[in-house]
């Protein structure tokens, strides 16, 4: 049995659990304040702070887990990387009052004071860039720290910037982006066993990954104009053509196409003459 960590509340949480369970791993619980679930026959899930799942997973308490890049970052725990699950984007960024004459990194003054929740990943940014700041942790609201003098400048999460605005802060520098990720203990990617198991995981949710922003597009076209719809109709790696019984001016024509493309693309077919369209969903889509 694969344990994978996986975060207890919040988005992180609620995307990964819907990702698993297109993947075919809905989580069986058996009460609603249960910790640990039922991922299919193979997998089980416990749930922890997205904060924590680095260390579950690097002391070997759960073979993978899913949490944030910059969590990943700030524990600093070794652990394998395997697929970047694309939600929970956002970046964590230096940001400085409004007015206060900072237009860029480098106008920072040596000995200020930072405020953040990511004190790791702040120290040895501003090290990087050979600014001596003084770091000072704090536990969330970093962004109401200048405005209460206890802090200078602040490094912290920002997804539209909506909150910096709000608090009379703007940002300077990009310290990093952030996304989920799917991570692995080394001791479990090292065993055969589990590694074959964590392997066939990362297909499963790749190919639901690969699928989202794609959509499947069916159409009876004239033979005659076959290398017109081909043109439309690209696909993946061009259409599939396929013979329709008793009509030799006609062929089926299949392909994926993107899902921003359907309009343009049944538009293109119909003007070559296309019938019968039919567009569906994917659910997974393998290479």
């Amino acid at each position: 049995m694969i344990t994978i960590a996986l975060p207890n509340k919040g988005r992180l949480s609620e995307k990964a659990l819907g990702l698993f369970e297109r993947a075919g791993l809905r989580a069986e619980f058996t009460s609603e304040r249960v910790l640990v679930a039922a991922l299919g026959n193979e997998f089980r899930a416990i749930f922890v702070r997205a904060a924590d799942v680095p260390e579950f997973v690097a002391d070997g308490a759960a073979d993978a887990g899913v949490t944030g890049a910059d969590l990943i970052a700030e524990r600093g725990r070794q652990v394998e990387t395997l697929l970047d699950l694309g939600f929970g984007r956002c970046r964590l960024a230096v940001a400085v009052p409004e007015g206060c004459g900072i237009g860029a990194l480098e106008q920072v003054r040596a000995g200020s004071r930072v405020a953040t929740t990511f004190p790791r990943i702040a120290s040895s940014f501003f090290a990087q860039a050979g600014i001596p700041v003084e770091i000072a942790q704090v536990s969330g609201a970093a962004e109401i720290a200048p405005h209460l003098g206890v802090a200078d400048v602040i490094v912290d999460l920002v997804s539209t910037g909506s909150t910096l605005r709000v608090n009379g802060l703007r940002e300077v520098a990009t310290v990093l982006e952030s996304t989920a990720r799917l991570i692995a203990s080394r001791e479990a990617w090292s065993d055969p066993a589990r590694r074959t198991s964590l392997e066939e995981l990362v297909a499963a949710l790749e190919s639901v990954l690969r699928a989202d922003g794609k959509r499947y597009l069916m159409a009876n076209v004239p033979r005659d104009r076959l290398d017109e719809v081909k043109r439309v109709l690209p696909g993946i790696s061009g259409p599939t053509i396929i013979e329709v019984s008793d009509a030799e001016s006609w062929v089926a024509a299949h392909a994926v196409v993107d899902e921003d493309r359907v309009y343009q693309t049944i538009a293109g077919l119909k003007r070559l003459g296309a019938e019968g369209i039919l567009v569906t969903r994917i659910e997974r889509l393998m290479p």
